[in-house]
């Protein structure tokens, strides 16, 4: 093994095989999220019954994140990697050979678990084997990968299984899964197994983490489509999660080896990076739930015409990725901040003017600017967080800092579609209270329909016409509720920017920060 905080070949080619890993499992959760419909049909599932093919992978993973940390103490980062590679690529492979709607819930809890514990290994190594010199380099690779990923996913699932079929969305892991095993295996050299903490391993506190942060995501993935509390099965998995929570932070506070090590929390800068992450994932994974929804909703489009159009964003990341890495090292990191989150708002914003009609080239500064905007928010996010930070704190830490990306997703998906749910209600409703026999124009257009029915044939065109402009109402009311969404996070994102401005500035990174104890 070469020396702790040594930089060698051998790691830098270790660290590529790990952000390759972790590309592959943030990748499949829109990878996957494009090409429901197909799957549905597949397998013969009913909407509800297709949706948990991604609730049961998000709630597995979330539970792994956090656990991650002290799983990388206990086993090293060598074989906690090897092993999620390994797990992920199998349970991969199963997901292509399931036949039923069950047994695909059941390979991506296990995918979702076994994968989540590749990605905050990744975020750790970062700081631990790359010296502060190389941060501006190393950020920005893995702030692309943790939004590019999410980004090019519906472009990608949406060529494979159009190309292919919907077994491809998983057979497309195996052998780029096979070799990231291999390499971790061979490769990760940076720390070593503390297999006596197995002894003090807290096992009641896995278990109130587990139904606290399982219990929650289930409440935020199905308590919009169900009235919230209103359903039992909602109602019973939020008892669970409040009892599970109360159990976990109990123990937290009280064990000497916690499942999760809240003690980064003193450190004012990763404190900070975490608020900032949660929200930074309600923008993301916001946005990358919304363009779908429209395009398919509104303009008619598949999962193929959807991913090339949200292509924009990924390339938009790609090109800024470089520049933002440079600035990472010269400019203030709340000028960075302040810039990106301006720009995402700026993004939403343009968004408020949408209407029904809105396509590729409408759709096209908005999401070249939310794509610029990520990435100048992302690295200097990265930097805050975990860039001063000691080895023994990162492994945890990390753990904690893309839970709260993944919590802010969540919460944010949660919120959007409660809004897309209530709000399209309300206006479809006041739209419809100024279509009555006494609107010239609404008559007007009535008339029009019930005429092309009428020489198309129809058999009741006057029912036919009224059903037409009953869902071009609804269409409008749907439009309508995506505006408000837009304005909610315009807002949001512009209040952040402010936080920015409120922050003190970061101390200089001394030579070791990352690398020292």
């Amino acid at each position: 093994m070469a020396p702790e905080g040594s930089l060698t070949p051998r790691r830098v080619f270790a660290f590529m095989a790990m952000v390759f890993g972790m590309f592959m499992a943030i990748l499949d959760i829109q990878i996957v999220a494009a090409s429901l419909s197909e799957i549905q049909a597949g397998l013969s599932a009913s909407q509800e019954e297709v949706a948990w093919v991604q609730t049961a992978y998000l709630i597995a993973e979330v539970v792994m994140i956090p656990l991650s940390g002290i799983l990388g103490r206990i086993l090293s980062t060598r074989v906690l990697f090897t092993v999620s590679a390994l797990g992920f690529t199998a349970a991969s492979f199963l997901c292509s050979t399931a036949t039923t709607i069950d047994q695909m819930m059941i390979y991506r809890a296990i995918q979702g678990f076994i994968g989540g514990g590749m990605i905050p290994s990744v975020f750790a190594a970062a700081f631990t084997i790359f010296p502060p010199s190389k941060q501006n380099i190393v950020s920005p690779l893995i702030g692309l990968i943790a939004t590019l990923a999410p980004t090019i996913g519906p472009t990608i699932g949406g060529y494979l299984s159009d190309t292919y079929s919907w077994h491809w969305l998983f057979l497309v892991n195996v052998p780029p899964g096979i070799f990231v095993a291999f390499a971790a295996w061979n490769l990760i050299d940076f720390d070593q197994p503390e297999p006596g903490l197995l002894k003090q391993f807290d096992w009641w506190g896995l278990i109130g983490m587990a139904g606290f942060l399982g219990g929650l995501e289930y409440v935020l993935e199905e308590g919009p489509q169900h009235d919230w509390l209103s359903d039992g099965m909602v109602r019973t998995m939020a008892v669970i999660s409040v009892v599970g929570c109360v159990t976990f932070f109990v123990r937290t506070f009280t064990v000497k080896l916690p499942v999760v090590d809240f003690s980064a929390f003193r450190n004012v800068n990763f404190a900070m990076g975490c608020v900032f992450s949660f929200v930074l994932g309600m923008g993301l994974y916001g946005l990358t739930y919304l363009y779908p929804v429209y395009l398919a909703e509104i303009r008619g489009y598949d999962s193929l015409m959807i991913g090339e159009t949200m292509f924009v964003s990924g390339l938009a990341m790609f090109c800024t990725a470089p520049f933002a890495g440079m600035l990472s090292s010269k400019l203030d990191p709340r000028i960075m901040l302040i810039v990106g989150f301006l720009g995402f708002a700026l993004s939403c914003w343009q968004l408020t003017y949408m209407t029904d009609q809105w396509d590729f080239w409408e759709l096209l500064v908005p999401q070249i600017l939310r794509g610029m905007s990520l990435m100048l928010c992302m690295v200097p996010i990265n930097n805050l967080a975990l860039g001063t930070l000691s080895p023994m704190k990162l492994k945890g830490a990390s753990g904690l800092y893309n839970l709260m990306r993944n919590l802010g997703g969540a919460v944010g998906l949660a919120i959007i579609n409660t809004l897309l749910i209530k709000r399209g209600t309300l206006h479809y409703e006041r739209l419809s209270e100024g279509l009555n026999w006494a609107n010239a124009q609404a008559m007007g257009t009535l008339h029009t329909i019930q005429q092309g029915m009428t020489a198309a044939g129809v058999a009741d065109p006057r029912m036919g016409a009224l059903a037409q402009l009953s869902g071009m109402v609804r269409k409008q009311a749907t439009v309508m509720s995506f505006i408000d969404i837009f304005t909610l996070l315009t807002a949001l994102f512009a209040a952040l920017s402010l936080l920015a401005i409120a922050m003190q500035k970061p101390a200089p990174r001394g030579a070791g920060a990352g690398g020292g104890h």
